[in-house]
């Protein structure tokens, strides 16, 4: 179920331009996720509309190359799922940091936390499109870590 506050609308579109055949029901998931998102992508509409592999196929590689921006929608949830992830690091840093032991007179304790796993309530697909743009960093087994400033 496509849920327009928290999935990204190029996880349907992207399926679509595979090998293959796409099935009608891949299709009407677009649309409709399309719809729902409230998406003001004309050209991408029109694609979906037709069932035109060849140009969502070039609206998907202007995405990936970076010649053309993501939908709003696509920025929106990806820029509160990053927000999310900061808040979600800082927090568990700050809890390890200050945990017992550290002593009152003590300089103080540095967390060794470099990565975490990111929040459940965004799809896995959202942290592998901000891994792929750089914005986070995959470090295996589900944890993720932001760059180097």
């Amino acid at each position: 179920m496509f849920d327009p506050q928290m999935h990204l609308v190029m996880s349907l579109v992207v399926p679509l331009v595979a090998e293959g055949e796409p099935p009608d029901e891949a299709w009407v998931h677009a649309r409709h996720a399309l719809g729902a998102a409230q998406v003001d992508e004309p050209d991408l509409a029109a694609a979906l509309e037709a069932r035109d592999v060849d140009a969502l196929r070039a609206i998907v590689d202007g995405w990936h190359s970076g010649k053309r921006l993501l939908p709003v929608h696509d920025r929106e949830v990806l820029k509160r799922a990053m927000k999310a992830y900061r808040k979600s690091f800082k927090v568990t840093r700050l809890d390890a940091e200050s945990s017992l032991g550290g002593g009152p007179f003590s300089g103080g304790r540095h967390s060794g936390i470099s990565g975490i796993t990111p929040p459940a309530r965004y799809p896995r697909d959202v942290w592998d499109e901000l891994a792929r743009q750089g914005r986070l960093i995959r470090s295996g087994h589900g944890v993720y870590e932001l760059p180097p400033e």
